[in-house]
C-alpha cells in the first residue's frame, strides 16, 4: 500500500488518509518554498493541487528550487508546467493542475474555485512578494479559506497558519505591507536552500496536518527558524485577532477590491520587467512567432514565445499566451512598455 507508513501514524490514520486524498489545494508560487511543499503534498496522496506561477525556470533556481533539472533551465520552460510534469511522474493519482499565470486581484477568486463554487481547502503561500500575500489573505478572510503563510530569506524563515474567521488574519498582525525595499529579498540577500526546504516543510506539514483532520485546532503560532545556528522559536498569535482589523474586523479589501489594472512590475535581481495588461486577452503564439521573427531570433513553445531584438534595442522578449510579456536587458518601465505596445499591442 502506497501511504502505508503514513496511515500508521496516529496522527493521520487510515480516515486521515481518505480526507487527504478528497482535498483541494492551491499552491501560489512554485519557486524555493513552492517545489517543497508540492512535492511533499504529492507524495502524500492529497487529491488536487492547483499550481500557479508566472515564472520560467533559470540556472539560479537550480541552486535551491527542487522539482527542476538543468534540461527546464535550458528550455526555459514555465515553472507550473515543469513542476507538473515531474510531479505526475511522482503520483500519477494526484491531479495537479498547472496554470501558468501571474495571481493578481482580477483571477484569484478563479483560481482558488470561488467563482465556479468549488472552493479550495487550504491556499497555501510559496510566494516571495508582500503584495501577493495581502491578497491571498483578502481572499482567505472574504471567503473563510484557512492558509498558510510563509517566508524565507538568508539563512532565516517564518511560517504562520491563518484560519479566517476563527483566528486573527495576516492584517491583524501586520496591518500594512511593507514598504518597498524595506525588507531584505532573496535577490538583494541570498537564500541558503535548506532554510528554504525546512521552511516549505514545515508549511507542508501544516497543511497534511489540516486537511487530515478537517476538526484539527491548529495551535496558533508564529514559528520563526534559524537553520545555519540550528534556533527555533514560537510565538502565539492566538490573541492577536482584532476587532477593528480592517480586513477580517471590518470586512474591507482593498487589495482584492483593486481589481485588475494590468501591471508593469521591475522583476528584482534580473535586470527585467514584467509586463501584463489590462484586460484579460489570448495570444496567438504561432501568428506573434511569425510576426517577431522578422525582427529577431525567435523560439516558440507550446507554452510561451521568445525573441532576442538585436542591438540598439537588444532585448529579450517573453511572452505566454495570457499576453503576459517579460522583457529583459532593462529595467526602464516606461522603455518596457514601449515595446510591449508595439508587439503584443492590447
Amino acid at each position: 500500500m502506497r501511504y502505508h507508513r503514513q496511515t500508521l501514524l496516529p496522527q493521520i490514520g487510515q480516515a486521515g488518509q481518505d480526507r487527504l486524498s478528497a482535498a483541494r489545494v492551491l499552491l501560489i508560487g512554485c519557486g524555493a518554498l513552492g517545489s517543497t511543499i508540492a512535492d511533499q503534498l504529492v507524495r502524500a496522496g492529497v487529491g488536487f493541487l492547483r499550481l500557479a506561477d508566472r515564472d520560467v525556470v533559470e540556472e539560479t533556481n537550480l541552486q535551491r528550487q527542487t522539482l527542476f533539472d538543468e534540461a527546464d533551465a535550458r528550455e526555459q520552460v514555465p515553472k507550473a508546467i515543469a513542476a507538473e510534469k515531474r510531479l505526475r511522474a511522482v503520483n500519477s493519482s494526484v491531479k495537479v493542475n498547472p496554470r501558468v499565470v501571474d495571481v493578481h486581484a482580477g483571477n484569484i477568486e478563479e483560481l482558488a474555485g470561488c467563482i465556479e463554487g468549488n472552493a479550495v481547502q487550504l491556499i497555501i503561500d510559496g510566494t516571495d512578494n508582500a503584495q501577493t500575500r495581502y491578497l491571498i489573505n483578502d481572499v482567505a478572510v472574504k471567503h473563510a479559506i484557512p492558509w498558510i503563510y510563509g517566508a524565507c530569506v538568508g539563512v532565516e524563515g517564518r511560517v504562520m497558519v491563518l484560519r479566517p474567521p476563527d483566528g486573527p488574519c495576516l492584517r491583524c498582525i501586520f496591518p500594512q505591507p511593507p514598504a518597498p525595499g524595506e525588507l531584505a529579498t532573496c535577490d538583494t540577500s541570498g537564500v541558503l536552500g535548506p532554510a528554504a526546504v525546512v521552511v516549505g516543510a514545515l508549511q507542508a506539514a501544516q497543511a497534511i496536518r489540516r486537511l487530515s483532520h478537517s476538526h484539527d485546532k491548529n495551535i496558533e503560532q508564529l514559528t520563526w527558524l534559524d537553520v545555519w545556528s540550528g534556533r527555533f522559536r514560537s510565538n502565539s498569535i492566538t490573541f492577536a485577532k482584532r476587532e477593528d482589523c480592517i480586513a477580517c474586523g471590518r470586512r474591507i479589501f482593498e487589495f482584492l477590491d483593486a481589481g485588475d489594472r494590468g501591471a508593469l512590475t521591475s522583476l528584482c535581481g534580473r535586470n527585467a520587467v514584467q509586463v501584463r495588461p489590462q484586460t484579460a486577452v489570448r495570444i496567438d503564439l504561432k501568428s506573434l512567432a511569425t510576426k517577431l521573427s522578422a525582427c529577431g531570433s525567435t523560439q516558440q513553445t507550446p507554452h510561451l514565445v521568445r525573441c532576442h531584438l538585436p542591438p540598439p534595442q537588444d532585448l529579450n522578449l517573453t511572452i505566454f499566451p495570457d499576453g503576459r510579456m517579460i522583457v529583459q536587458n532593462t529595467e526602464d518601465l516606461d522603455r518596457a512598455r514601449s515595446v510591449y505596445a508595439r508587439w503584443v499591442g492590447t
